[in-house]
């Protein structure tokens, strides 16, 4: 009896315990001999079934009969193999991940009959709008090269001329004369043109989340546009930025009217994905054009641009007013060409520091000829006076 309680009771004594407990009317001498602990034990490791189970059902007012079959439908139940619980989370998991899928895939379906038809469509009113002839006042067909094709062939190669002009508006400059013809007398027009990048060197963007996107003004942003006004130079900001954009802040800078000209991205030339100052486009001689920048690459002739450290926003940056001397210098020197200067200077890693230590070398130099010439004037004097008081004992 406890090999029976410790390894699982037979069936028979199972039943008849079932019996026995849910019959309390029935003889216990079936199981008279097994002890509680050792009954419940074994009950329990043989059939699954809670000991508090089996006295539930010991508490129905049941018959003879259906006592028996609920005890055998209870046996049989819990005898029975039970479902493995992983195996029904996995087979939940496969199928919801099945269902998923065919979500996904029902999606890019629809996606991309939707773009399909939106494509179509969009292509058949470039076509129509494109490939149709030109009309007159009337509306007239004007008469062009395609007119003498099919109509099918005529609006297909009109299209292709659409897009080719579109492509060729979007690459190069709005116009072939970015700037208007320089002025006559009796109207003055500066020797020099001056040609600035507002992004990174007048101003430097900053977001907050205060006040969002916002434009800090670089440090001697006035003294660089005074100094270098007309009748030195014609000022003109030429910038790959929007004109919505660049616009109210170029007003900002300049209260006072110093910059002549405004160039945005619309006056750029679109080469291999990036915007290019094209200078040959000014209107102006090239020898008497330089153009100041952080970004080599931005300008199509390199020997007219000056290159100026990018600024990030340092407030301690001093960089303007020594550009704004050296401007100064330049046009009060009278070059007759300023690229033989930006040629020079561009020799060094900063031609403002170059700049700055020629500058010094030539004050020191002037204060020497200046002390020579005054030593030589002091002597020159001492002699006339050594002579005339001679001259004048004898």
């Amino acid at each position: 009896q406890t090999n029976m309680a410790t390894s699982g009771c037979s069936r028979v004594l199972l039943r008849n315990t079932l019996l026995s407990l849910t019959n309390p009317s029935l003889p216990r001498s079936v199981f008279c001999s097994v002890t509680y602990r050792q009954l419940r034990s074994a009950v329990t490791a043989s059939t699954g079934i809670r000991w508090v189970t089996l006295r539930k059902y010991s508490t129905n007012k049941l018959g003879p009969d259906k006592t028996v079959s609920l005890a055998d439908e209870l046996l049989a139940s819990k005898l029975q193999p039970q479902p493995d619980h992983k195996t029904q989370h996995d087979e939940q998991n496969s199928k919801k991940e099945q269902q998923e899928k065919e979500k996904t895939w029902r999606t890019l379906k629809y996606s991309f009959i939707g773009f399909g038809v939106m494509m179509t469509g969009m292509s058949g009113f470039l076509i129509w709008s494109w490939g149709s002839p030109t009309v007159d006042v009337e509306g007239n067909p004007i008469p062009d090269e395609f007119s003498k094709m099919p109509v099918i062939q005529q609006y297909l190669y009109r299209t292709w001329r659409g897009m080719h002009d579109m492509n060729k508006m979007i690459q190069e400059p709005s116009r072939e004369k970015l700037l208007p013809d320089p002025l006559k007398e009796p109207y003055f027009q500066p020797p020099y043109t001056l040609v600035l990048e507002l992004r990174d060197v007048l101003v430097h963007p900053e977001w907050t989340y205060e006040t969002g996107w916002r434009f800090k003004k670089r440090p001697g942003v006035e003294f660089l546009l005074h100094h270098c006004a007309p009748p030195l130079f014609e000022i003109v900001i030429y910038t790959n930025e929007q004109g919505f954009t660049a616009y109210p802040v170029i007003d900002h800078l300049d209260p006072n009217g110093y910059i002549w000209y405004r160039l945005f991205r619309d006056s750029t030339r679109y080469v291999e994905g990036k915007h290019v100052k094209d200078l040959s486009c000014l209107n102006r001689d090239l020898n008497k054009i330089i153009c100041v920048d952080w970004d080599s690459n931005a300008v199509s002739s390199p020997r007219n641009h000056l290159k100026l450290d990018r600024w990030d926003g340092n407030m301690s940056d001093q960089s303007l007013l020594e550009l704004g001397f050296m401007l100064r210098t330049i046009a009060e020197s009278e070059v007759s060409d300023v690229r033989e200067v930006i040629d020079y200077y561009r020799t060094f890693d900063n031609p403002l520091a170059a700049f700055r230590e020629n500058h010094r070398k030539a004050q020191e130099q002037e204060l020497l000829l200046s002390q020579k010439a005054e030593e030589d004037r002091q002597q020159k004097s001492f002699m006339s006076s050594w002579t005339s008081s001679f001259l004048r004992r004898r």
